[in-house]
């Protein structure tokens, strides 16, 4: 019996009308055997027995898009990251609204009186100056060799920053700067100098809105002045001042390059400093205006055969004596100066220099042998105008005004006073006095030589400045009398009332010791004496103006003629003859020098300028026998026998002539002159002195008791 029930495909029924299609067997994949014989069916490639599809090929655009997509999404985030740094740096900013330029520091301008310029006072060691005031090749310099595409770029230098990128990794180190004048000038301004990433961020930001906020020019000439260049100079007009004592204004092409150069590093390229250096920077930026196109080979050529001539820095310059106290007087006249101003003075600046010659001159060529390394010299008109001061040797050195701050004893140059009140007491040149030993309590005064010389008119005994007779006149007038006197001619300093006094033991400034010789050029009037004209700001506002007030007369005609009378005696034929001056001039003063030839002094006039020399040590250190009539006496002659070029001769005031004939009876029989010795160190009896006629009366004035105590024994000039 058949067993086989399997249905065969004829058996089937058909589900589709239409006929069977016979399907082709597919060819099994080759496959790999794995050992276990032939793969099943429904077992192939693709699920469920369906074939595996095949990956597409992804072609280059495929990629570039991805990098795209890529570099877009980057981007995006980048930028979100950079905002929110900026952003957060932004915040420790003022707003734009708020933001400000500092001002700048104030400037004081001094100028002598025919306008140039004495000193720059203030921390900036210049005025600020105005961008078309300049020769176009200076900030040509600064561009060229700072910032080359400065009037291109929007304060951010991108080119740049890539090739100092590239210079500085070529060069392994950093040595070139991608900072536009903008960037540099916002540091400057804004930012503290350290270097850190913040700093660097918001110098960026501000460099941003300076170039939105102001103008191309605006920007360059704010940095021109206000960037350092060494020498205490802030900005280009200072550093003009500072190396060749001239005005940014007037600059040439070599000083120009060479200003520029001392950007890079103020201190090393200075040409004060390092002169061959210096040359050398202002080449190579001559080589960069070149090749901006600012200037031609030939300007560089000729620029470098003219080397820039370096006149030292002007903040060492003796002038600079005068402008500290100008600058003083100026506070003082119109308080804290808070903007530019330009302070007007009496300063000549022929005789200002003329003056610091002299000065140096003689120190220079017999300090070091006389022990003598300080000096000072003043010089007044005979209105009061102060036409020249130098308050020392070397202003580099030592910054002390000699000429008005220190106070020493005058000695003998103190005298004239003791003289002046003598005469307002009724005496004259002709009144004779005794120079013999005289003693006050335990005090015995003595000459400068030791020596005495018996009865003598007062004009000789000034002339030979005999201090024995100095002495005596001071006891009969009184030194309250005294100090009256020489208080109402114009010393202020305290004076100590005492015998001594005579001798000039009492401590003075120059600038008062010869504003108070003033009267006697001028015909007995007072001055206030005076350096500053005016003062004004830079738009022309007056701050301060000069009134003249009216002059009160101090001596009387007389009293200025006797005076005269003895103190041109003084030059002619006593201690201070060196000062004698050239065609017959006539000119008066006295000489001074205290114990052990530590100061040394000579004050002059004539009709025109009055003028002081002061000798000495800082330290109160003798000196080699330097006395009022060397060093001093010799020092005004340089100076005044210059300073009168061009002045016409003219008289001193008053008339005063000695009387021909005149007999002078004298009671040797008066306690006065008896050995010179006083009554119990009372007040010395009047001489009766006959001149012609009756007898005049010296008289004095009883102010009751006599003035004992102890001093001390000083020399006098």
């Amino acid at each position: 019996m058949n067993s086989d029930f399997r249905l065969y495909p004829e058996d089937r029924v058909s589900v589709s009308p239409e006929p069977r299609r016979e399907r082709k067997q597919a060819a099994p994949l080759p496959r790999k055997s794995s050992g276990h014989g032939p793969v099943p069916p429904g077992r192939g490639g693709g699920r469920g027995g369906r074939p595996a599809k095949r990956k597409k090929k992804r072609g280059a655009f495929w990629f570039i898009g991805k990098l795209v997509k890529f570099g877009f999404v980057l981007a995006f985030l980048s930028g979100l990251a950079v905002a929110g740094i900026l952003g957060y740096y932004a915040s420790k900013l003022p707003p734009p609204s708020e933001m400000a330029i500092p001002e700048r520091p104030a400037n004081v301008k001094i100028v002598a009186m025919d306008g140039t310029v004495i000193a720059n006072r203030g921390p900036t060691g210049g005025e600020a100056v105005r961008l078309f005031e300049l020769p176009a090749y200076l900030p040509q310099a600064v561009m060229a060799i700072e910032d080359r595409r400065f009037y291109s770029h929007y304060g951010i230098d991108l080119l740049g920053l890539a090739r100092a990128m590239i210079v500085n990794l070529r060069a392994g180190g950093v040595v070139q700067g991608g900072s536009t004048l903008t960037q540099q000038l916002a540091k400057n301004l804004f930012l503290e100098h350290e270097r850190t990433m913040e700093r660097k961020i918001q110098e960026l930001l501000i460099s941003v809105w300076l170039e939105w906020t102001y103008s191309k020019d605006e920007i360059l000439e704010m940095y021109l002045n206000r960037v350092y260049l060494g020498e205490g100079a802030t900005g280009v007009e200072a550093a003009a001042r500072a190396y060749y004592n001239k005005s940014a204004r007037e600059v040439t092409l070599a000083e120009s390059a060479t200003i520029a150069g001392l950007l890079k590093a103020p201190s090393r390229y200075a040409p004060t400093k390092n002169p061959d250096l210096a040359e050398e920077r202002m080449r190579t930026v001559l080589f960069a205006m070149r090749d901006s196109g600012y200037i031609t080979d030939d300007d560089a050529k000729r620029a470098m055969m003219q080397t820039a001539e370096v006149k030292g820095t002007a903040r060492r310059a003796p002038g600079n004596y005068v402008a500290d106290w100008v600058m003083e007087e100026t506070t003082r006249l119109i308080g804290e100066v808070k903007t530019d101003v330009i302070v007007e003075t009496t300063v000549n600046p022929r005789l200002q220099k003329l003056a610091e010659i002299a000065l140096s001159k003689t120190l220079n060529k017999e300090g070091k042998e006389k022990d003598a390394s300080q000096g000072a010299i003043i010089t007044i008109d005979t209105s009061g105008a102060v036409r020249a001061l130098v308050g020392g040797r070397d202003y580099g050195q030592s910054q002390y005004n000699r000429a008005i701050k220190a106070k020493r004893q005058p000695g003998s140059a103190f005298k004239p006073f003791v003289y002046a009140a003598a005469m307002e007491y009724g005496m004259s040149p002709d009144t004779l006095r005794n120079d013999a030993p005289v003693q006050y309590g335990n005090w015995s005064p003595n000459n400068y030589d030791g020596k005495f010389r018996g009865p003598m008119p007062l004009a000789e005994a000034l002339a030979k400045s005999i201090n024995t007779i100095s002495v005596r006149l001071t006891d009969e007038v009184g030194p309250d009398m005294v100090i009256e006197t020489a208080h109402r001619m114009g010393i202020d300093s305290e004076l100590q009332r005492n015998l001594s006094l005579a001798l000039g033991t009492s401590e003075v400034s120059l600038y008062e010791l010869t504003r108070a010789y003033v009267p006697f050029a001028n015909g007995g009037y007072e001055v206030l004496p005076h350096v500053i004209t005016r003062i004004r700001n830079v738009k022309g506002d007056i701050l301060f103006q000069r009134d003249v007030p009216p002059l009160g007369q101090v001596l009387s005609d007389l009293t200025v003629g006797e005076m005269n009378y003895m103190m041109q005696m003084t030059v002619s034929d006593g201690t201070a003859r060196r000062a004698i001056l050239p065609n017959e001039r006539p000119a008066a003063g006295k000489t001074g020098t205290t114990q052990d030839f530590r100061d040394a002094w000579f004050v002059g006039y004539t009709a025109d300028l009055v003028t002081g020399v002061w000798i000495g040590n800082d330290d109160r250190s003798p000196t080699k026998h330097v006395t009022g009539g060397n060093l001093p006496a010799s020092i005004w002659h340089d100076f005044m026998a210059s300073a009168h070029d061009g002045f016409p001769v003219a008289m001193l005031p008053g008339n005063y002539q000695p009387q021909s004939g005149t007999t002078l009876a004298v009671d040797q029989n008066l306690p006065w002159l008896q050995n010179g010795m006083p009554i119990s160190g009372g007040r010395n009896d009047p001489a009766a002195i006959v001149v012609d006629g009756p007898p005049r009366n010296v008289g004095r004035r009883n102010n009751g008791g006599g003035i004992g105590g102890f001093f001390r024994g000083l020399f006098g000039g």
